[in-house]
């Protein structure tokens, strides 16, 4: 499979789900995880996974759109294993993944929450990306329609658009100003909310 393996029942993935903070994490805050409430999702950019899945551990509906071919396998092959894992069941129960480009599909899906995770410019450090993540690069290349992207989730999403980019890096030019930022160490998340991008989280 191009050398690109996902698995959702053990390593990284698992110890997040395990030790991660639940629903305090930035992801489960940026999307709206509070008070009770479990939005539905649709990652738009799915590439390993790994979001969507801590998304369904925490009992959100997520729906995974990947357009590359042979990372749209690995993650089918891998949902179909954590699917017969034990701990990992339900949680795949909560999670499809569908093929295709997400500029075209989200309109008829009607979202409630959009995750839009694109490849990230290269670091201008010498720290390399882990070597899942640099394997995705070789196999996706970068995406040069982000900002089209996160355009089509900006008129499809009903309660809002989280976007997650590197901690200090400027988005694409032409979007507008996001609702508010989470940010972490490394990365953060850029929160466009729908209703006339009122602050609500």
């Amino acid at each position: 499979m191009n050398g690109l393996s996902i698995d959702f029942t053990s390593g990284a993935v698992a110890h997040r789900r395990r030790f991660g903070g639940g629903r305090g994490q930035a992801l489960a805050r940026a999307v709206g995880m509070k008070a009770g409430r479990t939005p539905a999702v649709v990652d738009a950019t799915a590439g390993l996974g790994r979001d969507a899945f801590l998304l369904a551990s925490l009992g959100a509906r997520v729906t995974l759109i990947e357009r590359c071919q042979p990372v749209h396998a690995a993650l089918t092959a891998a949902l179909e294993r954590a699917r017969s894992h034990d701990e990992t069941r339900d949680i795949a129960a909560r999670m499809t993944v569908v093929h295709g480009d997400a500029r075209f599909l989200l309109p008829d899906l009607e979202p409630e929450v959009v995750l839009i995770d694109p490849m990230h410019p290269p670091r201008r450090t010498r720290a390399l990306v882990k070597q899942p993540m640099r394997r995705l690069r070789e196999i996706v290349g970068n995406d040069t329609d982000a900002r089209a992207l996160i355009e089509t989730a900006l008129g499809a999403a009903h309660n809002r658009v989280v976007v997650k980019w590197p901690r200090k890096a400027a988005l694409p030019d032409g979007l507008p100003a996001p609702s508010h930022r989470i940010t972490g160490k490394t990365t953060r998340f850029d929160v466009f909310m729908r209703d006339g991008f009122t602050r609500d989280g």
